[in-house]
């Protein structure tokens, strides 16, 4: 049986919708954040040393890195519905969107989300931040264009990937001149298997309600 050490409001809610898409059977073990640090607990240490989530446990084997786990889960219980053929044009795109949505499009949000607490003493770093943050995810608005996801018409796992930086700016107001983006966070939210993963998973305030 597959467990998922599952920390709230975080990047492991994608780990619960791909189980969901896949139709797997999964436990989940819950972990909450610290209401005032917003910090994952001590107790997730114990799971990995880096205290962080998610990892995945099966078999005696153990996970961690949420791309990691999609190809892990893709590669093992995928029947060809979720990932395209690598060797091909559009197997290439897909892996290119798989490390984008971590290695490129998650760091302006961080960089805004830290330097945001220093108050007044971000200023100087506010252009730069902004400047890349529309950069991105204007390059991200351009290549869906009027498809329904990243590849074409149909889901694949590089949507899952990217759908955590595309809500955490659409949780802060970053997607108002880019509708097309802010469809496609309505479009995932709305599968039966997201709201299914929502369920197993908890509060998630990424959640257009």
């Amino acid at each position: 049986m597959i467990t998922i050490h599952h920390l709230n409001d975080s990047r492991s809610q994608r780990i619960l919708w791909l189980l969901e898409e896949l139709g797997q059977e999964y436990n989940v073990i819950r972990y909450e954040r610290d209401a005032e640090t917003r910090l994952a607990p001590p107790a997730l240490l114990e799971v990995h040393p880096l205290g962080k989530s998610p990892v995945l446990e099966e078999e005696g084997l153990k996970v961690h890195e949420t791309g990691a786990i999609v190809e892990y889960l893709v590669e093992k219980y995928d029947d060809g519905t979720l990932a395209p053929e690598r060797s091909t044009t559009l197997g290439i795109r897909y892996s290119e969107w798989m490390h984008y949505a971590e290695g490129s499009a998650m760091l302006p949000l961080l960089l805004r989300l830290y330097t945001g607490r220093l108050g007044d003493a971000a200023a100087p770093l506010m252009p730069r931040i902004d400047g890349e943050t529309i950069n991105h995810f204007s390059y991200l608005s351009k290549s869906l264009g009027d498809n329904a996801f990243f590849l074409g018409d149909e889901l694949s796992a590089a949507d899952i990937m990217l759908s955590f930086p595309i809500e955490a700016a659409n949780m802060r107001g970053g997607l108002a001149q880019l509708p097309n983006l802010a469809e496609f966070v309505k479009r995932i939210q709305a599968r039966p298997a997201y709201k299914k993963a929502l369920e197993r998973g908890g509060d998630y305030s990424f959640f257009v309600k």
